[in-house]
């Protein structure tokens, strides 16, 4: 791999920190607030710079589509054949008061590699609305989660809250859990300490988009 330069060095580290923090690569707009470029454009430029020199790998068709390369990346998962793929459950709409791995909730299934994600998936959970539009997980992609009961703040999850199922970024203070959208058009869900009818469901461990 090529020698990179200071800059590039700063946002490799930066994509590593949101991978290990987050389960999630940042976005280009994320890079520009954190690194103080004053466009996405800027980010995308030293992204394809990065792609050139082999650190990472850009890919098309999937949010977030930023993958560490060589030394710079986790422990990997050999490209496995075909009789060794991962079998996952997609879970479409969940009826009310049913367990999310229900029979009834479950739409098909997906063969995939276990190596694209950043921890090992339990399900596929196709995600409804837009309320998570500005971190790039838009209406319709397929979710890929690892069943938790419990997050660190800043990590992107699945929550149950009464009959709904939705998908946030955590945040904990106190005794008090607030779901936080990714749009401004979205409110802010406060769960207060005690509430029975919340449930954590899982952490979001990846991404995949499907094309129509």
């Amino acid at each position: 791999m090529l020698k990179l330069t200071a800059r590039q060095e700063q946002i490799l580290n930066l994509i590593k920190d949101a991978i290990e923090n987050t389960g999630f690569p940042p976005t280009r707009a994320e890079i520009a607030n954190e690194l103080g470029f004053k466009s996405a454009n800027a980010a995308e430029e030293h992204l394809q710079a990065l792609a050139r020199k082999g650190a990472i790998e850009i890919a098309a068709g999937t949010s977030r589509g930023i993958r560490l390369l060589g030394a710079h990346a986790e422990p990997a998962t050999p490209k496995v054949p075909g009789a060794l793929m991962m079998s996952l459950p997609l879970i479409g709409r969940v009826a009310a008061g049913s367990p999310i791995l229900a029979q009834e909730n479950l739409e098909t299934s997906y063969s995939v590699d276990p190596a694209m994600f950043s921890a090992k998936p339990d399900y596929l959970l196709k995600v409804r609305g837009e309320s998570m539009r500005d971190v790039g997980i838009m209406d319709g992609d397929l979710l890929a989660v690892k069943k938790v009961d419990s997050a660190k703040n800043g990590q992107i999850v699945v929550a149950r809250i009464g009959n709904e199922v939705t998908v946030k970024r955590y945040r904990k203070t106190g005794s008090t859990v607030e779901l936080l959208p990714e749009n401004p058009d979205f409110k802010v869900i406060t769960v207060s300490p005690g509430e029975d009818d919340f449930a954590l469901e899982g952490l979001a461990v990846g991404l995949m988009r499907t094309w129509h």
